[in-house]
């Protein structure tokens, strides 16, 4: 029986990923760390309702086999780029850290397509940045998951996104694979497989999260 930590499980992804956990019976705890309740009963879980900037305070609770990091803003939610580096980056490295000290062997980070720390575009470098120093920490299963646009029920309310998807589902014959939209079950279904069954490649692109989660 297994033990997994969701950080970012409030959000529409990690919530989907924590409803799937709560149904795999090879799954018997879930660690959520977060910043506000993900509002769900089940002696499964055990909440940490906590500062994220200060992730590292809480080591001797960051125990587990697995730990998925579902953490991620917008621009239009955090205009502040220290703040929003904070989110992006410092959160999702923090956990690695934490993982690789307490010998958690998978850690499974939720990226974004054109990530690159070479990048002359803030929110892509700020991404590629993340991704360089989760895999500094040479944890034994490392899966770095690039999504395009993420799709489904959100409770907020995302113009830009509605205005994309519009686009996407309109024009979508003309789309490449790898920049079409996915559904955020999909990614959460990946997840949940690629938390199971070793997976020869360390960044996954959207395309390959379709292959692995439909």
């Amino acid at each position: 029986m297994k033990t997994a930590i969701i950080l970012g499980a409030t959000g529409l992804t990690g919530g989907i990923l924590l409803e799937k956990l709560l149904k795999d019976a090879s799954f018997e705890k879930i660690k959520l760390f977060s910043r506000s309740s993900a509002k769900k009963h089940s002696p499964k879980i055990e909440e940490h309702l906590i500062d994220m900037f200060q992730l590292e305070d809480y080591s001797e609770a960051f125990k587990a086999d697995v730990a998925f990091c579902c953490i991620g803003t917008t621009k239009a939610k955090t205009p502040d780029k220290e703040i929003y580096k904070k989110i992006d980056y410092g959160i999702p490295v923090t956990a690695a850290k934490l993982a690789k000290n307490n010998g958690i062997k998978t850690f499974i980070v939720i990226s974004a397509l054109g990530a690159d720390e070479n990048s002359s575009v803030f929110y892509n470098k700020t991404k590629g940045q993340m991704e360089r120093d989760v895999l500094a920490e040479n944890i034994e299963n490392t899966y770095i998951l690039q999504p395009s646009l993420i799709v489904g029920d959100r409770d907020e309310n995302r113009l830009g996104e509605k205005v994309a998807t519009f686009f996407m589902k309109s024009f979508g014959f003309l789309i490449p694979k790898k920049y079409k939209m996915i559904k955020a079950e999909t990614i959460a279904e990946a997840m949940l497989i690629l938390a199971k069954k070793e997976y020869s490649e360390k960044i996954i692109t959207s395309e390959k999260i379709r292959e692995i989660g439909k």
